[in-house]
């Protein structure tokens, strides 16, 4: 046990007139949205990294924040930050965490000593999961952070990395399996390139695909049940990153036959840094069969840099959850919250009060979403405007070829006038529901 959250009570559902910072106003988790409980629709997470791991620095200035369990390079300090974790999920009695390795365990002098701690501390959340209802929704691998990992880790041109890659890897999806881990990420950090002149892309992008087949052997190997998703993330760190947004990984798993595979977890910084929405991105996702999960956030639209905020925009997080819903819904995916208190927010209770504001946000937006599915107004306006190919004419004319195609045109004059999109009355309906 810790002191640090000390006298936080566990947050309850008082309903949308509480004025109480650290209550529930919207997420009320036995709610039944659309014939299941809202806690079973929205599967949060929350991430270790963020909430635990990361000290308050940016590029301009070092740690704000001053934790009982720093400094994080011994195995005691480690087990004081899993105390307080256990006790953060027992406040606000989500159903999942996720981790990397790096944010559990201290780094040790050689890959043997790092992997004794990384046991060590995967025993020690078996222990204490065994007594809670708290799951691991993933787990993955930190080969970013390290100066070894400069390069890339699968796509890096020296082989010891590859190896020590692997190596890596094996570990990190061992202990997802031993805790009941749902899904194994591979977020690729440095998986690209800052320049094309000491670059064989095409070496690279094989070593990638040889991985991940690799991945997707050993999970089979094990038998783990789990999905197998990959992260798409542009522009950060590296300049050209391979796995840049849902079509450009897509593309990527179908040249190395890995498109029955592995999915995708999809961020809505991500999103944004790609230059696309989130719903484009989980709706481009789920029309290739490919979506997973999420990662919920939001970036500082000013700042145009992944700055990994709590979401606080109800339209944005509606019309996710809309094409989420409209896909089936999570089966062993979930809403991980890879988001992170801003460095001038020191106390226990801001991590408390951000993942409960961002809880609410998307109950807000699932209840919404849901709405509009049940309402069927935006189905209708889809359906209405692609009418047209419903007939039998149509079709026939996608099996047919350009000459025939020619010949109905020239000869019964086809003129066709547009139509329109109606774009501005299907916001305004939206904004009916959020």
């Amino acid at each position: 046990m810790t002191d640090f959250f000390s006298g936080i009570a566990p947050v309850k559902y008082e309903g949308a007139d509480s004025t109480n910072p650290l209550a529930f106003r919207h997420y009320n988790p036995d709610e039944v949205v659309m014939g299941k409980r809202m806690e079973d629709h929205l599967r949060f997470a929350i991430a270790y990294w963020h909430s635990f791991a990361w000290e308050g620095g940016d590029p301009f200035g070092g740690q704000t924040f001053v934790r009982p369990w720093h400094p994080q390079d011994q195995m005691a300090t480690a087990k004081v930050k899993a105390d307080a974790a256990f006790e953060m999920f027992d406040i606000l009695g989500q159903p999942y965490f996720c981790w990397h390795d790096a944010d559990i365990r201290p780094e040790g002098d050689s890959f043997g000593e790092s992997l004794k701690n990384f046991e060590e501390i995967i025993d020690y959340f078996e222990e204490k999961m065994s007594t809670r209802k708290v799951k691991l929704l993933w787990g993955t691998a930190n080969m970013f952070s390290h100066r070894r990992w400069m390069s890339g880790a699968s796509t890096n041109p020296d082989p010891e990395v590859f190896a020590y890659s692997a190596a890596t890897v094996k570990t990190c999806m061992d202990a997802t399996k031993k805790l009941g881990g749902e899904n194994y990420v591979l977020w690729g950090g440095r998986e690209g390139y800052e320049t094309l002149l000491n670059t064989d892309m095409g070496r690279e992008l094989d070593h990638m695909g040889r991985f991940l087949n690799m991945v997707v052997d050993y999970k089979h190997k094990i038998g783990f049940e789990g999905q197998i998703l990959v992260e798409p993330k542009p522009q950060e760190p590296s300049k050209h990153q391979y796995d840049f947004d849902a079509a450009t990984c897509y593309g990527f798993l179908q040249k190395y036959g890995l498109e029955n595979e592995v999915k995708l977890n999809l961020e809505q910084g991500h999103a944004i840094l790609a230059g696309h929405s989130f719903e484009h991105e989980i709706a481009t996702a789920a029309a290739l069969g490919v979506l997973g999960s999420i990662d919920m956030n939001r970036n500082d639209y000013q700042s145009g840099w992944d700055t990994d905020q709590f979401p606080n925009n109800v339209p944005e997080v509606a019309l996710a959850y809309y094409h989420i819903l409209k896909d089936g819904g999570f089966t062993q995916g979930g809403t991980n919250f890879d988001a992170k208190l801003r460095r001038q927010s020191l106390d226990a209770d801001d991590l408390i009060a951000a993942h409960v504001g961002g809880m609410d946000i998307c109950a807000r937006g699932l209840k919404a979403a849901a709405a509009m599915i049940e309402d069927g107004g935006l189905e209708d306006a889809i359906k209405d405007r692609y009418a047209g190919w419903d007939t039998p004419e149509a079709q026939a004319m996608l099996g047919s070829d350009l000459a025939t195609i020619f010949d109905k045109v020239a000869g019964e004059g086809i003129n066709p006038a547009p139509k329109s999109g109606r774009q501005e009355m299907l916001e305004n309906y939206v904004n009916r529901f959020v």
